[in-house]
């Protein structure tokens, strides 16, 4: 697998609980650092290997939140990209009560070629914005992102059809 694909299994593991995938894209020693600069979601942060990652991005996430949709608001890494840097966008509803969290930030991977493949040997999710909505709001935020093109979204693209909802602003306005 490349870099492209190595992300895209996270994504598929992570917003469709597939804790199987994490093992086809990060190295069973991967390092993960969450930098979380809300108070309105909170991780722990880091994490070391596989089991302690998977645990984290995939179990206990999806304990919390379900009809998780990520975007990566960039274009994809070239095939031998030993390191890259995107941002990116999530919406999801909570487990209980169905309210609506919509956040942005940034990705920062290390990948790393070797004998089974590649792998990410390296993963900083920064968290820079974390909105609540009420769960009355569901179908409007739900109808965009699912809307939008996966995994790869252009900036353009997301803040063209985003929904006048006054909370989305911090986010539409880190990612235009």
């Amino acid at each position: 697998m490349n870099p492209s694909q190595l992300i895209g299994a996270y994504l598929e593991a992570k917003d469709h609980n597939r804790p199987a995938l994490m093992g086809q894209a990060f190295a069973p020693d991967a390092e993960l650092e969450m930098v979380v600069n809300t108070g309105a979601i909170s991780f722990p942060p880091q994490a070391q290997g596989l089991a302690a990652i998977t645990d984290i991005l995939v179990h206990r996430f999806a304990k919390s939140y379900e009809n998780v949709r990520t975007f990566c608001v960039a274009a994809p890494p070239p095939d031998e990209a030993l390191a890259y840097h995107c941002r990116w966008l999530v919406g999801m509803s909570e487990v209980n009560g169905g309210a609506l969290r919509v956040g942005c930030g940034g990705y920062d991977w290390r990948f790393e070629p070797g004998a089974a493949g590649w792998r990410v040997r390296r993963l900083q999710i920064t968290i820079e914005q974390m909105q609540h909505l009420p769960a009355e709001q569901c179908t409007p935020v739900m109808n965009w992102l699912i809307a939008l093109p996966r995994p790869w979204c252009p900036a353009p693209t997301l803040v063209a059809a985003a929904p006048a909802i006054e909370a989305l602003r911090p986010v539409i306005a880190y990612l235009a």
